[in-house]
């Protein structure tokens, strides 16, 4: 794994609280294509209310079929089904023992049933997934269409469950179907199990959000990621990270898990820190870094530490830096993202006019030069307008359920900052 970090200023006055920005990139191996790739665990969770009748459940049933074949015999798949209540058609194990043709005939006879008790489903999901996953952990992938009426229906209490097995090497992956289901719900597990969140509206769209998980988990390089920020010196007077990933605060130290990085994928992380003032002029090193990861399929794990240093100036000199363009147009990202949830809460309260002027200000505010921008910098700005642009006409066409999946989608989907292989970068 590569690492690189970079602040948006490494100048701070002297004698004065100053605020700067770390952005860590992480750069996942790229493995080759002819390697033996690690085992992988899947286990899907389908929810079979009754409102998931006919093409959705059929789509459904034709889509994970499908999947089967991406599957190598090694690989280890399990099926769970919900309505009222959850039953395992599928007992999670290796492809090749279970038999292709007989995981097939159990999908066909899936029915619907009656209500959405999503978290008695989810349970036994994970439950699979701990009994049976290998040593590359394990993807849940729950697929609903519905609100959960029954069972523990609270997104934060799931949420903080899947953030919980997330930690032991379980992803969560929520596919949201249709116009009716939970998003909010949905979007806490994703978030919680380190995971995607993806918005199907028709079965158009149901079997390629599918294949595109089952794509992710098959090139899985690096499993169980975690960055740990450690005060140094003088301490820190806060930290605070800017993406919308689990972190929590452990004494002074602050831990981000960032779970599953596959073949070759990029991944920023943006963290704001508070800096007290220092009496001092010159070099202070001001906390440290460390990755925590294991890389597949060898399962080899690797710590890396590297020094977060500032340059204490004369508070003259500190009034002419400037700011690094590429920390700040990831700043203007994570800035887009919160703005999505703000016009998501507007929205919700029925505020159709508030919303685009919360979408139409960000675009604005993306548009704007922010200094000597690579092309890389220019093109993901100007994407992000495009994005806006996009939920801005869905809000103003009037359907706010269409509306407020798409802004869930897109935030979760960014918040995680996935970016193409860089071609130049600090590495370690």
């Amino acid at each position: 794994m590569h690492v690189a970090t970079n602040l948006d200023v490494d100048l701070v006055a002297v004698e004065a609280a100053d605020q700067v920005n770390l952005l860590l990139e992480l750069q996942a191996p790229q493995l080759p294509e002819q390697a033996t790739r690690a085992e992988q665990t899947l286990v899907v969770v389908l929810d079979r209310s009754g409102s998931m009748a006919g093409e959705p459940l059929e789509a459904s049933r034709r889509a994970l079929t499908t999947l089967l074949g991406r599957l190598d015999p090694r690989d280890r798949f399990g099926l769970v089904v919900f309505d009222d209540h959850a039953n395992v058609v599928v007992p999670t194990a290796p492809l090749g023992s279970l038999g292709v043709d007989k995981v097939k005939e159990a999908i066909a006879n899936i029915h619907a049933g009656g209500c959405t008790d999503l978290s008695a489903g989810y349970l036994l999901g994970l439950s699979e997934a701990s009994r049976a996953m290998g040593n590359g952990g394990a993807t849940v992938l729950l697929i609903s269409d519905g609100h959960a009426n029954t069972g523990e229906t609270s997104p934060v209490v799931l949420g903080d469950l899947a953030e919980g097995r997330a930690s032991k090497r379980i992803t969560t992956t929520t596919i949201g179907y249709g116009l009716g289901y939970d998003e909010e719900l949905l979007v806490a597990l994703a978030r919680g199990g380190n995971g995607d969140h993806v918005f199907a509206e028709d079965v158009d769209q149901l079997h390629p959000a599918i294949a595109e998980q089952v794509s992710e988990l098959l090139a899985k390089a690096v499993t169980a990621t975690s960055v740990t920020i450690h005060p140094l010196g003088a301490g820190l007077a806060g930290i605070r990270v800017l993406h919308d990933v689990p972190a929590a605060q452990i004494g002074d130290e602050v831990i981000a898990q960032l779970g599953d990085l596959y073949t070759g994928e990029s991944r920023r992380l943006l963290i704001q820190l508070d800096i007290p003032a220092m009496a001092a002029l010159g070099l202070a090193t001001i906390a440290e870094v460390t990755v925590r990861y294991t890389e597949l399929p060898d399962l080899v794990e690797h710590v890396i530490t590297l020094p977060v240093t500032v340059n204490v100036v004369p508070g003259d000199v500190a009034a002419g830096r400037v700011p690094d363009p590429v920390v700040t147009v990831e700043r203007l990202l994570q800035q887009a993202q919160q703005t999505k949830r703000e016009a998501i809460s507007v929205l919700r309260a029925g505020e159709t006019g508030s919303a685009q002027e919360l979408l139409t200000g960000a675009m604005h505010q993306l548009s704007v030069p922010c200094g000597a921008l690579d092309a890389g910098g220019r093109v993901a700005l100007d994407e992000e307008v495009a994005e806006l642009r996009r939920l801005s006409t869905l809000t103003h066409q009037g359907n706010t359920e269409r509306s407020v999946k798409s802004s869930y989608e897109s935030m979760s989907r960014r918040s995680r900052s996935r970016r193409p292989r860089p071609t130049d970068s600090t590495t370690q």
